[in-house]
């Protein structure tokens, strides 16, 4: 999914992390095009990373048969995002509900389905698009989130993308989880991660309490989507995210009438980011190249950097104007 904020901020995060937490990091509403308005989680105002996930969208659930925009007058169906690039990063799509078709410059052509994984890598560039059919089923909802990669293989991977109909599970007492990315109580998801990561679609059945087995090494954060949960003197409800810090072997998670959420976590990442739009790099000097590559590819229909996505009808995303003075680091958390 693209950024397509008019003027979006800088975001660097660097590898702070406390111990064990309990903090309720709220969302803020964007708007993406002219057709679909998400919760952004991370980059949040008091913490902008959790392990190495560094952008967390949460969307839906939407009824595709009522969309109108502002003046009642219909409009586009779903997620219309066209083509537009990434740097240094993947892209983690998830859906809960509904599809979305998938294009990019390496030529895949795919479609993200509810439990179904799709994982694009960028290395040093690569661009695609996320659109909603006129077939598509008439609600979505789903989660997008950026992965940031490290200095040993961030320019040097080779673009790829990669998806997955059928991922391990793991049943609990009263819940059951989906293994997204990385391990979660002893069983491993086959999805490539360049750091130790976590990522899983859990549900807590009505009335129960799940007690989940933590990295006391790795950081932790869940996402509500279904429900609302009870972690200690913390009530997240939908579409908030609770962070609960490093060096947990466990924690409880209860459910009064049921609830789902994303488990997200990882190692914390020790390398300073330097993120705006849709690119991550480590200095505004790499920004700045990697727009201009991108501006240069929209004029020329695709260059070594940036080809273009194949199969898309339709013009890429221009990249918005640069501000005025040079990106610099903030903290990876207030």
């Amino acid at each position: 999914m693209s950024d397509l904020e008019r003027n979006p901020a800088e975001v660097v995060g660097t590898g702070d992390c406390e111990g064990p937490a309990l903090e309720l990091l709220e969302g803020r509403e964007v708007v993406l095009g002219r057709s679909t308005t998400v919760r952004r989680l991370l980059p949040n105002k008091n913490r902008r990373m959790v392990g190495a996930w560094c952008f967390v969208d949460h969307y839906g659930p939407d009824d595709l048969t009522q969309r109108v925009d502002s003046y009642g007058v219909p409009g586009e169906r779903g997620m219309q995002v066209p083509p537009h690039p990434h740097t240094s990063l993947q892209t983690v799509s998830w859906l809960f509900e509904g599809e979305i078709e998938h294009r990019d410059s390496v030529g895949s052509h795919a479609f993200v389905r509810p439990g179904e994984l799709n994982i694009m890598t960028a290395g040093n560039g690569i661009a695609h698009s996320e659109v909603s059919t006129p077939d598509a089923p008439p609600r979505l909802h789903g989660a997008q989130l950026w992965v940031a990669l490290p200095d040993g293989v961030r320019t040097t991977t080779p673009p790829a993308f990669n998806a997955y109909a059928d991922l391990p599970r793991v049943d609990f007492d009263g819940a059951h989880a989906t293994v997204m990315i990385g391990t979660v109580a002893g069983v491993t998801s086959p999805a490539p991660a360049y750091t130790p990561l976590v990522g899983a679609d859990i549900t807590i059945e009505p009335g129960r309490t799940l007690s989940l087995p933590l990295t006391p090494s790795n950081e932790y954060a869940v996402l509500v989507v279904e429900g609302s949960l009870t972690i200690g003197e913390l009530s997240p409800g939908f579409g908030e995210m609770a962070y609960l810090g490093a060096g947990r072997e466990s924690i409880e998670l209860s459910a009064a009438d049921g609830a789902r959420f994303l488990l997200l976590g990882g190692e914390p990442f020790e390398e300073q980011l330097v993120m705006w739009w849709n690119f991550i790099g480590r200095s505004h000097e790499e920004i700045v190249a990697a727009r201009d590559a991108w501006q240069q590819a929209i004029a020329d229909g695709g260059n070594a950097r940036f080809p273009m996505v194949p199969g898309y009808e339709g013009d890429p995303l221009p990249a918005p104007a640069l501000p005025a003075t040079a990106l610099k680091p903030r903290p990876r958390a207030r």
